[in-house]
């Protein structure tokens, strides 16, 4: 699976459940507002998981075309793929490299066709480094910073601010630390009165 943040891997997997395969509107639980929803779109259109196509209807526009002409956004097969979703006009296996190449275009928009079954077939995504974080703080025994940063990779100021930023703020859990004689400096999440 193509590298992807959780916020294109949320606005992909909303348009793969679309019949339309419409981005837009962006999914309420993203919480963008205004430009901080374009860099995400821009990074998708520049993979090619997501195109540009005629607004119809009462379909959000993204932006105006040249022409006048309104235009929004769907997914396309190579952002299907991106997800592990399988379109109706996937190749078989038996046809050749090279005949695949010039008979199909990876990134056309085929929403009409595309099948989306009821049931998600969106590939499990691994854990995040924001769910390792938490899932550190709630063990009884606490997380110590070092135990965090081995496990994700952060610098300890990153550890440091996920823990008050996202954790106390965000996600609005209750995160003690205590200094404990073996471990040093032991950060938990706590149970609320």
């Amino acid at each position: 699976m193509p590298k992807l943040t959780e916020t294109q891997l949320v606005i992909l997997t909303e348009a793969a459940k679309r019949d339309n395969g419409a981005v837009l509107p962006l999914p309420e639980s993203l919480k963008l507002q205004g430009g901080a929803a374009n860099a995400p779109l821009k990074s998708l259109l520049k993979k090619g998981f997501i195109g540009e196509v005629p607004a119809t209807g009462e379909a959000v526009t993204w932006r105006d075309g040249e022409d006048g002409q309104r235009l929004t956004l769907a997914i396309t097969d190579a952002g299907l793929a991106a997800i592990k979703v399988e379109t109706e006009d996937a190749e078989p296996d038996h046809a050749s490299p090279q005949t695949n190449k010039r008979a199909r275009k990876p990134n056309k928009l085929h929403p009409s066709r595309r099948q989306v079954p009821k049931t998600s077939t969106v590939a499990a995504r691994p854990t995040t480094k924001q769910e390792t974080l938490v899932n550190l703080l709630k063990q009884n025994k606490g997380t110590t910073l070092a135990e965090i940063m081995a496990a994700t990779g952060w610098q300890a100021h990153s550890v440091r601010g996920a823990i008050s930023g996202t954790v106390k703020k965000r996600l609005g859990l209750p995160v003690s630390s205590a200094i404990e004689d073996d471990r040093g400096r032991v950060y938990r999440i706590v149970a609320r009165d």
